[in-house]
């Protein structure tokens, strides 16, 4: 910042400052365009099967298509878009458009998608029952709590008969607007990456499909009840800050991404626990 001048000669001084400052800031500033977009393309991404995919690509396609990929792996559902937004990181790979919706709501940050690649179906998962119908009178049941993400859950256990919601609530649904519950099931909310390890201490738990995928869980196999792929708003997509979707190595990836060869790669390792959404 410039400091305020009290003399006529510091102001010639800080004029002179400023003038060399402002050049070379217009320097830097003339050569951001091509700098931005140089380097390695670094992609946040949850581990499973964000990640999974992402490496498949770099280890198989990327050089071909001459793209310098790096994947770096988070846990939470945050920072990929803290980081994409501050610059930190080219890309995130991890998300559905509910969830992005409310995030930039709540954060103000300016995420958007490029192209959605897959669907992990959301999915009811217990210990100690074998079908969602067994759950005892009072059973408590652990979801997510961000709200995108509660509501889901919510939304599959009304889906499936176990409650009724509020008509036309949406994606902010809450236990407090369930309108009917049988089995007056009791919920405990949990963070997201928290829900897996849940399941010896609950009757069930909601848990979404990247989790359960890197807990052992066969979506496919092991859920109770899951999320129907058809006409599903959760696919998860490649996004980045707004004004980088023409980026070329972001281009470059969203084509990877939704190749014949990803496609197989995804339908053979996860066997219908992840969708391809292309």
């Amino acid at each position: 910042m410039r400091n305020t001048a009290k003399l006529t000669t510091a102001v010639l001084a800080a004029g002179a400052l400023t003038f060399a400052l402002s050049a070379c800031g217009s320097d830097k500033d003339s050569s951001s365009a091509s700098s931005d977009y140089s380097g390695p393309l670094v992609v946040a991404a949850s581990p499973t099967p964000h990640a999974e995919i992402l490496n498949f690509v770099k280890k198989n396609l990327a050089k071909k298509a001459g793209l310098d990929l790096e994947v770096k792996e988070f846990t939470d559902y945050v920072t990929p878009n803290t980081a994409t937004e501050d610059g930190s990181v080219g890309a995130n790979y991890f998300q559905n458009q509910p969830y992005l919706d409310d995030f930039n709501k709540k954060n103000g940050t300016h995420i958007v998608p490029v192209v959605t690649v897959h669907l992990e179906p959301l999915g009811l998962y217990s210990h100690k029952v074998k079908s969602a119908d067994a759950l005892k009178s009072g059973a408590t049941v652990a979801v997510p709590n961000d709200s995108v993400n509660e509501a889901r859950a919510l939304k599959l256990l009304a889906a499936n008969g176990l409650i009724t919601l509020k008509s036309g609530v949406g994606n902010e649904a809450t236990p407090a607007d369930i309108t009917k519950n049988p089995k007056k099931l009791k919920f405990k909310e949990l963070e997201a990456a928290q829900t897996p390890r849940s399941l010896d201490d609950v009757d069930a738990a909601v848990i979404n499909g990247n989790y359960a995928i890197s807990s052992g869980l066969k979506p496919a196999k092991d859920a109770l009840i899951l999320e129907s792929a058809k006409n599903n708003p959760y696919g998860n997509f490649l996004a980045v800050e707004k004004g980088h979707e023409k980026d070329p190595r972001v281009k470059k990836l969203a084509k990877l991404l939704t190749s014949p060869e990803v496609k197989k790669f995804i339908e053979d390792k996860y066997a219908g626990s992840v969708i391809p959404s292309f």
